[in-house]
């Protein structure tokens, strides 16, 4: 494509350069003539006065002389009163043409050895008529042509080489992009999702480069998308199988009781590694539009009415806060969902039974705060879990269900820290922003704000009963 570019540009070129260069040339030559004969028209003008005065041969040959035309002019007298006709000067011309000159009564050129003659008719007194010839050298006929062709070649040349050059560039402009659009698509193809595709070139170039680039975020999303739901789904099966696993510990001793907790088991394993292989997905966790999310208050209340008969049966105090009023918040109800039973699951699972734990939910201005705090062990290393959180999930954990909170909270630009409750064991602060600013960032023993009557109050480590 590019050297297709150049080879038109270069045909083009060549024939503007051409159609204007060889008119032009031709009229430069022209003008020459036109320049050489005219001085010879106007040298045998000035002759002309004496001849209708005279034709004393002495005051003839001094008006030639004064005419400064050297050996360039000669004069022709008839012959006149029985005298012979006189020649005054070096005659190049024929007799022939001067006859004929004399006879029409024109003016004429005609070309001779070295160059061309004018010959100019001039009447006499006596009525006869004088020939002036003016002899025009081939050098001032041509005087400057060759200069004025070589400058016009130069010209031509410099435009051949100028267009060529810029034709070059416009085709590295062009085919650049183009290259880089088909080597993106060849590696998109062959299954390289992060290929993408610079926005430059000419403006069609770059529209099929931002489309492109869209198409390829699309189709990561797409998959990311179908990672997410697959990791999702398989870690909401957590919940009832940690409802399961625990009903199967009371069922006592037994080749069925073992066989059910060993079913359990392996139920279990197989959502881990559905899990694990699908645990780099990104949720999209922020709502779309105005008026999206859910009520977080609502949303509590019914997942703490799934697990409160799970606490029940296991002798678990538990307390629920802050959900008297609608709280809303710009993130999916089954977001939500998902962050909640993934911090009570991990209550159930790494807490001994009687552990008590609770729930607040804390409306600000600018954020709702959820707190999940628990009496049990605590966790001694708050980085590591929340590294796990990040997807380095050991034995036992597949690492998605803080994964899946943290996500949730910094898709709202909020975040999720671990600290100490009150109540003795861990306490899991999710910050979810709502206006989507940055949080401002506080250690893991931070204040919460909540709006009360027109202030903010401390209550993030507030002493707190348990029913």
């Amino acid at each position: 494509m590019r050297w297709a570019l150049v080879k038109v540009c270069l045909a083009v070129t060549t024939m503007v350069v051409v159609a204007f260069a060889v008119p032009l040339g031709l009229v430069v030559r022209e003008m020459a003539r036109d320049r050489a004969f005219s001085n010879a028209e106007r040298e045998a003008a000035a002759v002309a006065p004496a001849l209708s005065i005279t034709t004393d041969r002495d005051k003839l040959e001094r008006v030639v002389a004064s005419a400064g035309a050297d050996s360039g002019m000669a004069v022709h007298l008839p012959a006149a009163d029985g005298h012979a006709p006189v020649d005054l000067g070096r005659r190049r011309a024929a007799g022939q043409d001067i006859e004929t000159v004399r006879r029409l009564g024109r003016a004429s050129t005609t070309a001779v050895t070295g160059g061309f003659t004018l010959l100019q008719p001039v009447a006499l007194s006596s009525g006869a008529i004088a020939v002036v010839e003016v002899y025009v050298p081939e050098s001032e006929v041509s005087n400057g042509v060759g200069t004025a062709w070589a400058v016009l070649a130069g010209v031509g040349i410099a435009l051949i080489v100028g267009s060529v050059a810029v034709a070059d560039r416009l085709g590295v402009r062009m085919v650049g992009p183009a290259r880089r659009l088909v080597e993106g698509a060849h590696e998109l193809g062959e299954g390289k999702l992060g290929a993408r595709v610079p926005e430059d070139g000419p403006s069609e170039l770059r529209l099929a480069a931002v489309a492109f680039n869209s198409m390829a975020d699309q189709v990561v999303q797409l998959l990311a998308n179908e990672r997410e739901l697959a990791a999702d789904l398989s870690h909401r099966l957590r919940t009832p199988l940690t409802v399961l696993r625990l009903n199967a510990a009371s069922l006592g001793d037994g080749t069925a009781a073992e066989q059910t907790r060993a079913a359990v088991a392996q139920l279990e394993r197989e959502v881990d590694t559905i899990i694990r292989t699908a645990r780099e997905a990104k949720p999209q966790t922020a709502a779309v539009g105005p008026g999206a999310g859910c009520d977080a208050a609502e949303v509590v209340r019914e997942r703490m009415g799934f697990w409160s008969a799970l606490a029940e049966d296991e002798g678990r105090k538990w307390r629920l806060a802050g959900v008297d009023r609608p709280v809303r918040i710009p993130v999916a109800r089954a977001d939500l969902a998902a962050a909640l039973d993934a911090l009570l699951g991990n209550v159930f699972r790494h807490t001994a039974e009687g552990t008590a734990f609770a729930v607040d939910v804390h409306n600000g201005e600018d954020a709702v705060i959820v707190l999940v705090s628990d009496a049990g062990p605590g966790i001694s290393d708050p980085e590591a879990a929340m590294a796990r959180g990040r997807g380095s999930g050991a034995d036992g954990s597949t690492g998605l269900g803080l994964d899946i909170v943290r996500r949730l909270a910094e898709s709202t630009g909020g975040d999720v820290r671990i600290g100490s409750s009150v109540l003795g064991g861990t306490e899991v602060r999710v910050w979810i922003q709502l206006d989507g600013r940055e949080p401002v960032r506080r250690g893991h023993r931070g204040s919460v704000r909540r709006r009360r009557r027109g202030t903010l109050v401390s209550t993030f480590n507030r002493p707190r009963s348990l029913p």
